[in-house]
């Protein structure tokens, strides 16, 4: 049985983009297009709603470009339980308000148990420094949290 791995925005918006100036994100996008090769056999990859309408925004372009990524994905719904849950990540101290949508990231993941959530978002969402602030509010809610990592943290070949 394949792992189940939910994919934030920013793994699509890495997938996607153009060739980035900046040396590090150039790397982030080519081991995310590296790693998207075999994904699909190694893990069931999920998104959700609100990555489809995260990845709409911006150039119409490259936003066609992720639509088109997700389209084919089963997307995770957001539930009561989801929200209820972000609502409680916010609480807990980890996440600041102005990340409500990285939380519900999170939620919907934990909700839906997810074995991983994957994203380049290392501010708010891959963060070592809030992880004990998710793990105590997913526990308290009832729910395991995911292994929250970048890519370059879930390894393989």
């Amino acid at each position: 049985m394949r792992a189940r791995l939910y994919i934030e925005t920013s793994v699509v918006s890495y997938l996607m983009a153009r060739p980035s100036r900046d040396v590090l994100a150039l790397g982030h996008q080519q081991l995310t297009r590296e790693w998207w090769e075999s994904a699909q056999v190694e893990f069931e990859i999920f998104a959700s709603r609100l990555v489809v309408a995260e990845a709409q925004l911006g150039d119409p372009e490259m936003a066609a470009a992720r639509l088109a990524l997700l389209e084919p994905m089963t997307l995770l719904a957001e539930t009561v339980d989801s929200r209820a849950l972000a609502k409680k990540l916010l609480a807990a101290g980890g996440l600041p308000a102005k990340a409500a949508s990285d939380a519900l990231h999170i939620a919907i993941a934990a909700v839906h148990g997810m074995d991983y959530l994957v994203s380049w978002n290392c501010k708010h969402i891959a963060n070592a420094r809030m992880i004990r602030f998710v793990t105590q509010a997913c526990e308290d809610a009832g729910y395991r949290v995911p292994v929250i990592c970048t890519l370059e943290e879930l390894g393989g070949e």
